[in-house]
């Protein structure tokens, strides 16, 4: 646990309490990215063009 303090304390210091809930979205959609390329999830389908 005080391992997970010092880092969070480091990052707060990198890049500023002002960056980091940006850097949180953007690291969730890349999970998020990651999941659905892992599952093979190309996400809506779209119809054949004519």
């Amino acid at each position: 646990m005080t391992e997970l303090l010092i880092v969070a304390f480091v990052a707060l210091l990198v890049f500023g309490a002002t960056r980091i809930p940006a850097l949180g979205d953007a690291l969730g959609r890349a999970v998020r990215g990651v999941r659905a390329a892992a599952r093979g999830d190309r996400g809506p389908e779209q119809p054949p063009r004519p």
